[in-house]
């Protein structure tokens, strides 16, 4: 064009325009990049849901932060670590710091302190969070949400071998994200870490990969005690399966997952003197002896209907007898279906939360049972009207329990 100034070309040894944006655009860490290489569109949409539903929950915590404050009369909202730390996050936070015998007296107050209760499992990976960020409660989160992203994936995977359905898989990692009790896989709890190791190590055991399966559940056992209940499901897969494909050799690979616990009860007995401290602890605490289920049942329901707790304790009892009937109902379908692996799994859960003194966390309980989000997932696309039926019922209690929790009245 006449009149338009001539523009220098660059030097052959200089790099074209363009790389110089390149260079400045910043990078992923190693390690996230490797694990996206690993990942197709199905699972990345699965994130991209996992990520939408946190900002949601955070966006709950702010609104409840300023709408419901300790002090009615307050001008300031609750501060943002208040309100997600609360409950059993104190216990894994005083774990974390202190350790579980503190030296100092005056790091372990109040009679409600049975820390001993809790697997070192969370702990640790807080613990080990924490040198990075500098923060608890941020650790916190950061270990919730990064295995929470690890379970979703491991989940939609699962589901692939049942729901061949178009979108199945994705329908089952929704239905768990919004469940009633999903504020828990994004606070600083232990259902995201042990979903982490659980889901994927039954994905391995599906795929023959017993030793890796093992070392998986290694990790879900150090979380949880409910580690075990899945090494008991991985026993009866085995059995079923490892004839028929001549894997016995790697059946002693099986017993690894009960080192850890054995590791943490020897560790409690060395400082207590009690083989029998974590249980103690659990009794101590919340009430777990032993007790018949019609007994437990009985009791529950009387806290729920008999008009002896405020209504905000009744109503949180209410919906313990309702998760229980949704294990029980899970469990039957299991076995109509012959999946006595993971039959057993929700069965032995069900017996460890329901024959204690009442009912307590079987709602939170419901998160860890995979089958019943992915029979869920079946069960509703068979149907527009039953996945509206459906969110309809479960995403408002999500909202609700979400807001109960962030408020501080959990319990009551």
């Amino acid at each position: 064009m006449r009149g338009a100034p001539d523009i220098p070309a660059p030097p052959p040894s200089s790099p074209p325009y363009p790389s110089a944006s390149r260079r400045s655009r910043p990078r992923l860490p190693l390690v996230v990049r490797r694990a996206l290489r690993h990942l197709d569109g199905a699972d990345r949409d699965v994130l991209v849901l996992y990520l939408a539903t946190r900002v949601a929950l955070l966006l709950t915590a702010y609104c409840t932060a300023w709408l419901l404050p300790h002090d009615p009369e307050s001008h300031v909202p609750a501060p943002f670590g208040a309100v997600v730390g609360r409950w059993d996050w104190n216990h894994y936070l005083h774990i974390a710091r202190d350790g579980y015998f503190p030296d100092d007296p005056a790091a372990r107050p109040g009679e409600w302190d049975n820390r001993e209760a809790f697997f070192p499992g969370f702990p640790l990976a807080l613990r080990s969070a924490h040198l990075l960020l500098g923060d608890w409660i941020a650790a916190g989160l950061a270990v919730s949400l990064a295995a929470g992203a690890v379970a979703v994936v491991a989940l939609a995977r699962i589901a692939r071998h049942h729901l061949p359905e178009p979108g199945g898989p994705r329908r089952a990692a929704l239905l768990l994200l919004a469940s009633p009790c999903a504020v828990f896989l994004a606070v600083g709890y232990t259902e995201s870490l042990f979903l982490a190791f659980a889901l994927p190590a039954w994905l391995a055991a599906r795929r023959d990969a017993w030793r890796l399966a093992s070392l998986l559940a290694a990790g879900a056992t150090t979380v949880r005690v409910t580690g075990l209940f899945l090494v008991a499901a991985l026993v009866v897969q085995f059995a079923l399966t490892a004839r028929r494909r001549g894997t016995l050799r790697a059946f002693p690979w099986l017993a690894l997952p009960a080192v850890p616990p054995l590791l943490y009860v020897g560790y409690l007995y060395s400082r207590t003197g009690d083989w029998m401290a974590w249980k103690h602890a659990q009794e101590r605490g919340w009430y777990r002896q032993f007790h018949s289920p019609w007994e437990s049942w009985s009791t529950t329901w009387e806290a729920a209907f008999g008009q002896a707790y405020p209504t905000p304790y009744a109503l949180l009892w209410q919906g313990e007898l309702v998760a229980m009937l949704v294990g029980i109902a899970t469990v039957v379908l299991l076995a109509r279906a012959r999946r006595w692996p993971e039959a057993v799994y929700v069965a032995l859960s069900l017996w460890a939360l329901g024959t204690s003194y009442w009912y307590m966390s079987i709602p939170r309980a419901t998160l860890l049972w995979w089958p019943l989000w992915i029979g869920l997932a079946g069960w509703t696309l068979r149907s527009p009207r039953r996945t509206a039926v459906w969110l309809c019922l479960s995403v408002p209690l999500c909202v609700i329990l979400a807001v109960t929790y962030f408020s501080g009245r959990w319990a009551g």
